[in-house]
């Protein structure tokens, strides 16, 4: 092949790599279960609030994507969304798949561990989902769910308060909301551990279902970390979990509240 027209096929091949990592650079990759509404949820309908998929003819829509939006204009970036199983979030952020976590997860200790927590972007109180005809409807502490079978979603903080119930039947964690909502409706548990705002999208789409809430000292003890969520990026990554909590500062707690209203109203119902 004619050197000249070799060194500028080599020099295109560079140029379009460059450009490449150029756009890569200037893209946020965010990973979101998608399936927890109303912080997140998938949809076939776009609106306002959606933004479409990767690699896919879907849409995320909910709190969380709001949040991602807003970070990613915040940091002058394009905003990708990829949907991955709650279990495995923490592991595509570790490999590279994705750049950023933002699907309501509470930074823990034992999550610290592997990834870099944000400031936290939500607060959240933790409640139960039982039958609204059924013994559990009027319970006022947890001493009322001895004996009782209670689950909660798969690898949440939900699931390990579980055990703070006397005598309860802990049962075998569950992946995804939709079949916990189908675990309890058909009576194979008798409670459902979640934080409030999904629980209250969990009722309106299943009038069936009622929330049980708790006075102080009556209900879980729940450390501070437990009842937020954050935003999780790679360990060592300082620089852009600041530049991140810069742009969580600019909202205030009105706006939040609002975004997660309005999330909770846009949620369709049966999702």
């Amino acid at each position: 092949m004619n050197r000249v027209v070799t060194v500028l096929m080599l020099g295109i091949v560079f140029l379009l790599s460059a450009c490449q990592q150029a756009e890569e650079a200037n893209t946020l990759v965010v990973g979101i279960e998608c399936a927890y509404a109303p912080f997140d949820w998938t949809t076939s309908e776009e609106n306002d609030h959606t933004v479409a998929l990767f690699d896919s003819d879907l849409y995320c829509d909910g709190y969380d994507v709001d949040v991602a939006n807003h970070i990613a204009d915040e940091l002058d970036m394009d905003l990708v969304i990829k949907k991955i199983e709650w279990t495995g979030l923490i592991p595509a952020l570790q490999s590279g798949v994705i750049d950023v976590i933002i699907s309501a997860m509470s930074p823990t200790a034992e999550r610290a561990e592997s990834v870099l927590f944000s400031d936290e972007y939500y607060r959240v109180n933790t409640v139960m989902v039982v039958a609204a005809d059924g013994n559990f409807v009027d319970a006022t502490s947890l001493s009322d769910f001895s004996g009782a079978n209670v689950i909660a979603q798969q690898d949440t903080i939900q699931d390990d308060l579980i055990d703070q119930i006397d005598d309860v039947n802990h049962l075998l964690a569950l992946a995804q909301t939709s079949e916990l909502v189908i675990n309890l409706s058909s009576g194979v548990s008798d409670a459902l551990v979640t934080e409030l705002p999904v629980a209250e999208a969990i009722v309106e789409a299943n009038p069936s279902l009622a929330i049980v809430e708790f006075t102080d000292g009556n209900g879980f003890v729940v450390d501070d970390t437990l009842v937020t969520v954050a935003v999780a990026v790679r360990l060592g990554e300082e620089e852009l979990v600041g530049t991140i909590n810069d742009a969580l500062a600019l909202l205030d707690q009105d706006t939040r509240e609002q975004w997660m209203d309005a999330a909770s109203d846009r949620q369709p119902i049966g999702e």
